[in-house]
């Protein structure tokens, strides 16, 4: 069996299969709520209560499709692989790099499904991340954001 989403292989890391996890969670507590409030709602009449109910289904629905969408992620997507070549930057790869100011960035390549760039994790679809993707230690990477092009180099590769 594949492990796809549309045809893509989703890789994630032992942190962000815990964020999801919890995700879940969250949302399965939220699903209790809006059920214990649907239950509420149903020995009333009023035409206000009915279009409550109505909202509270639809966001029913909304938390049920997040669960799913979530759990399929969790079933199906795979592992970070522990040892990565150090030689190139890989998913997974945990780079090191400097600007010319002297400023070192520490960054950790993953798929888009767990990118929070404040949290040092950057997506591999991102313009830095591709652009960091199969680069050796030494290599001086080039990307921009369209207004400005950054010049970093790549000092360490884990």
């Amino acid at each position: 069996m594949n492990t796809t989403i549309n045809d893509k292989i989703i890789y994630i890391s032992k942190k962000g299969l815990k964020e999801l996890k919890k995700a879940v969670q969250l949302l399965e507590h939220d699903r209790n709520k809006v059920i214990r409030s649907l239950h509420e709602l149903d020995k009333s009449f009023s035409h206000d209560e009915r279009m409550a109910r109505i909202e509270r289904l639809a966001s029913l629905e909304a938390i049920e499709a997040e669960i799913a969408d979530k759990k399929t992620i969790i079933t199906t997507a795979k592992l970070l692989p522990t040892r990565h070549s150090r030689l190139r930057v890989a998913i997974g790869s945990v780079v090191e790099l400097i600007d010319k100011s002297g400023h070192q960035f520490k960054y950790t390549l993953v798929d888009s499904i767990e990118a929070n760039p404040s949290d040092g994790r950057i997506s591999t679809a991102s313009p830095l991340g591709s652009s960091l993707l199969g680069r050796t230690v030494q290599d001086i990477i080039l990307w921009g954001n369209g207004q400005k092009l950054h010049q970093l180099q790549l000092v360490r590769i884990a």
